[in-house]
């Protein structure tokens, strides 16, 4: 029997209360060993039969600048990407439309880009394939003919990957937008068709000095979204 320690407890809270999604890091390099060390906690994730579905590709200096500059190419020419999977609903209704477009009035707010500055939008937009400037960039993928069931085993492991990254004193950004460029980083990086891009991962030190890491995102209320029965 696993006794309660508040001292793991309060460790594991800490971690999940400090992360925040990081849109500027500094350059200050990851070693290959702490990645390797992240990646190997993130494994423990849960996964149906124990599938592990998961296929990481860690990406550091030149070989993750020229998967950026390949990216932004397209970006840049306005060659939209394709994604392969439906991540955002179609037509957006309440309550999600109100809390999508808050969080993208305060990130702007934050950076001084009013409202209409289409060069602006377009050009923090395509800092996404930059990993935002952190030093290591992860491309998850999974291979296509497992269920798309295995997204929540999936989402499992990336979320320890970024509780662990935070334990450590790293930050993280999920970067779903890599998956719209799919085509691009299989060609890229060598991967094979059969591999689907399922998303990225931007890690490193955040710049605390950055003003677009001052966004803080509101959170529902336990009761708002949890149904007690029994109790």
């Amino acid at each position: 029997m696993t006794t309660f320690d508040p001292q793991a407890f309060a460790a594991i809270a800490e971690a999940i209360r400090s992360r925040r999604s990081i849109r500027r890091f500094l350059p200050t390099p990851v070693a290959k060993e702490v990645v390797t060390e992240l990646l190997e906690l993130a494994s423990r994730a849960p996964s149906g039969t124990n599938v592990q579905p998961w296929r990481v590709h860690a990406l550091a200096g030149e070989e993750r600048k020229a998967l950026s500059a390949a990216i932004l190419a397209e970006f840049n020419a306005g060659r939209q990407g394709q994604r392969e999977f439906d991540y955002y609903p179609k037509e957006w209704t309440e309550p999600w439309l109100s809390r999508r477009r808050a969080v993208g009035l305060g990130l702007y707010s934050l950076l001084g880009i009013a409202k209409g500055d289409k060069a602006r939008m377009q050009e923090q937009t395509g800092r996404n394939y930059l990993f935002f400037d952190a030093p290591v960039g992860l491309i998850l993928t999974m291979d296509r003919q497992l269920g798309r069931g295995m997204f929540l085993d999936y989402g499992i492991f990336i979320g320890h990957i970024i509780l662990a990254a935070r334990a450590r004193g790293l930050d993280t950004c999920v970067q779903n937008a890599f998956a719209d460029y799919g085509d691009i980083v299989r060609k890229h990086l060598g991967i094979p068709e059969n591999e689907l891009v399922v998303s990225g991962i931007a890690l490193g030190q955040a710049d605390n000095t950055a003003p677009e890491n001052q966004l803080s995102t509101d959170r529902e209320p336990v009761e708002a979204f949890t149904s007690f029965r029994g109790f």
